[in-house]
């Protein structure tokens, strides 16, 4: 058993300890360690490797709590997420990334490695895919660089779509006429918009058209110059959708293609738009395909359990497909071989 001492000012160290010592408690039973606070010092007691990442994870959460930020249990699952690349990418890189503020004056910037290069990616190249689970802020960090864009003047527009289909209801059941039918599939869209530009200015540009939240089917002939344009939920597109909508961007534009390949409503047997595009376009320059996962979710802890079971299941599932594959390709072999004998 060995220990060290670090010292924390005692504001910093009750911020990363967390309401009724909540994020202490998860580094204590995640790093087998003993974290033990005294006045400006806090002791670590454990096994040496594990008090070598306790005390990195530390170092970064006193530092990000010294910038002004609420510790949260996320940070601190995120940190453990990536102890041992902790030092070569420090968590406090990303706080300074700031993208722009909601309209209640919440910060916006990326909280993972993976949304930071997602973020740089959108600043650098013209069309970006954003490609993970739900909770990973594939369209949320979208949003903010688009309006961020927007009132910087880099663009004229903004142009927001989705691909109208149900997940297991019909349009026409739903009432209204097709504005109010097709509001529920972009609702996503508007929530984001009002949390970050506001309800008020978001119908003012609105109605001068400088903002437009659209199915996709209605991209069709057009050409897009001048525009930041955000594709949601790409995984429903077809191959036919997604090409259609890669040819409409022009002059001065920037695109961004968001999706989860394991949440498709397509029809069975349907091809998704966005695992062709993946495949086509990985060499295109100018084209960035970031891949996020369990580690960027941001939202409840239990979402990214949730996340991280399916991947688990599905990458067995995979593998348990192919085995049975490789099994029956094995049987027709020795099959043809007896044929061939006899």
């Amino acid at each position: 058993m060995a220990e060290l001492e670090l010292e924390i000012p005692s504001v910093d160290l009750q911020n990363i300890f967390g309401e009724f010592d909540r994020n202490v408690k998860l580094l204590e039973d995640q790093m087998q360690v003993s974290l033990i606070p005294r006045g400006d010092l806090v002791k670590i007691c454990g096994e040496e490797k594990n008090l070598t990442y306790a005390r990195d994870i530390l170092l970064q959460l006193k530092e990000l709590s010294e910038r002004g930020n609420v510790i949260t249990e996320q940070d601190v699952r995120y940190a453990l997420s990536i102890k041992e690349k902790i030092q070569q990418r420090p968590m406090t890189a990303m706080d300074t990334q700031l993208i722009c503020h909601t309209i209640s004056g919440k910060p916006v910037k990326p909280k993972t490695i993976g949304q930071q290069k997602y973020v740089d990616s959108i600043r650098d190249k013209m069309i970006t895919f954003g490609v993970g689970p739900a909770g990973t802020g594939k369209t949320y960090l979208a949003m903010a660089m688009a309006i961020t864009a927007f009132q910087r003047e880099d663009v004229e527009r903004i142009i927001l779509t989705r691909p109208a289909i149900e997940a297991g209801e019909k349009l026409g059941f739903l009432p209204g006429d097709l504005q109010s039918k097709i509001d529920p599939y972009l609702r996503p869209l508007y929530d984001a918009l009002y949390q970050i530009m506001g309800a008020e200015n978001f119908q003012r540009n609105m109605d001068k058209g400088r903002i437009e939240v659209a199915p996709l089917a209605y991209m069709r002939g057009r050409t897009l110059d001048n525009a930041f344009i955000i594709l949601d939920e790409a995984q429903n597109t077809t191959t036919a959708q997604m090409k259609m909508f890669l040819t409409r961007i022009g002059f001065g534009s920037k695109a961004v293609i968001t999706g989860d390949a394991t949440q498709k409503d397509l029809a069975p047997g349907t091809v998704s738009g966005l695992d062709v595009a993946l495949k086509v376009l990985s060499s295109v320059d100018d084209i960035a395909i970031c891949q996020l996962n369990g580690a960027d979710v941001v939202r409840h802890p239990l979402v990214q359990k949730i996340v991280n079971a399916y991947e688990d299941y599905e990458k067995k599932q995979n593998k348990k497909e192919k085995d049975q594959q490789r099994k029956a390709k094995n049987r027709g072999g020795r099959s043809t071989q007896r044929r061939d004998f006899s």
